[in-house]
């Protein structure tokens, strides 16, 4: 499946760099605003040790790891649903990824200008989800015109997405995200559709420097306090360091781990990890001579749609799968002795795969 985080963000807090740690790739990270005017999108593996010890195991011919996908797009500013800055054409880029990585800045540097002056996270972050906000609000009230006529008419789903939206429209008119309602069986899949910006699950990171003045270092108090407001708005976190990931982009990854180790900024491998995670995935595997594979699922799939991954078809042409979880497969030594332990188990329609799992589906 095509899984895709964009990476948002004021000007100048970090973005491009990040996107330069996370995919290895060069786009421009200038100090100015709007050096990012087109997206760039990265193809960026999910690290994962178990699909190459199974590799290994297997000697496969060729690994492919699971992926996500990273968007970086331009920064936004206030008044941008309006069309401020590069405005709404950003906003419809931020609507077609999956999951939203805010870059909020932590640090103070008199060489990288802010665009507002001066670094207060959580201002930065009520601009940046007040533009999210308003661009819903938008789409509500766009949407609400069209379905009022349909619900005049009497048709059932009209009056289900009505009063949806209706919900929705107060939640953001008083300020909060649409994924604070709650919206039963019926109504999640009217409202999917629409794709709202403040509907997707956002993880912020908060981007600090070293060497510079860092408010989790600086501050404690009003750290603590943007910790609670993070939470509060029902968002996740972790604390990164973008400019010194970017330059540690070359080095090995042994190399990499000794020089974190004694730091407690997640590196571009936990923040992959916590993105596919905010996502709520979870990998599987297929192991053989010709090739080692990861594949991503949502969590909680029956194994005919986490066949689906691998192609359409095994959906409906499911007979059973054969299943292992991969550590089991690794400390048999073989599939045969696997057998042998009764390891090796047959599931059905109804089994769900699970994170690690090793599986042969029959069709």
């Amino acid at each position: 499946m095509s899984l895709s985080v964009g990476i948002v963000g004021l000007p100048n807090v970090g973005k491009s760099t990040l996107f330069n740690a996370l995919t290895k790739n060069s786009v421009p990270a200038e100090n100015y605003p709007f050096c990012t005017i087109d997206p760039s999108v990265g193809i960026v593996p999910v690290p994962d040790e178990r699909l190459w010890k199974l590799s290994e195991f297997s000697k496969s011919a060729k690994t492919l790891p699971a992926v996500v996908e990273f968007v970086d797009i331009a920064g936004l500013v206030k008044g941008a649903s309006e069309g401020q800055g590069l405005g709404n054409k950003f906003l419809a880029n931020i609507r077609e990824t999956d999951a939203i990585l805010e870059v909020v800045r932590i640090f103070e540097n008199a060489d990288v200008i802010h665009v507002d002056g001066g670094i207060n996270p959580i201002r930065d972050i009520g601009v940046i989800n007040l533009e999210l906000m308003l661009s819903d609000l938008d789409t509500v009230n766009k949407r609400l015109g069209n379905v009022e006529r349909d619900k005049k008419r009497g048709e059932k789903s009209a009056v289900i997405e009505f009063d949806a939206l209706a919900k929705i429209k107060a939640a953001l008119e008083s300020e909060k995200m649409a994924h604070t309602i709650t919206l039963d069986e019926k109504e999640q899949p009217l409202i999917k559709q629409l794709n709202l910006l403040t509907n997707k699950p956002i993880l912020y990171a908060l981007n600090k420097q070293q060497g510079g003045k860092n408010i989790d270092e600086n501050n404690k108090e009003e750290f603590n306090k943007l910790i609670e407001y993070i939470k509060s708005i029902g968002g996740n976190y972790l604390v990164f360091d973008a400019k010194t990931e970017d330059e540690l982009k070359e080095f090995s990854e042994e190399e990499k781990k000794e020089l974190q180790s004694n730091t407690d900024i997640s590196g571009v491998n936990n923040l992959i990890k916590k993105s596919y995670e905010l996502l709520n995935l979870i990998t599987y595997f297929t192991t053989g001579e010709d090739e080692s594979r990861a594949w991503t699922i949502k969590k909680n799939s029956t194994a005919p749609i986490a066949g689906t991954a691998i192609h359409n078809d095994f959906k409906d042409k499911f007979i059973r799968a054969e299943v292992i979880f991969w550590s089991e497969l690794l400390e048999s030594g073989s599939y045969a002795v696997a057998r042998e332990k009764g390891l090796v188990r047959i599931e059905g329609k109804e089994y769900i795969v699970k994170d690690g799992d090793v599986v042969e589906f029959r069709i």
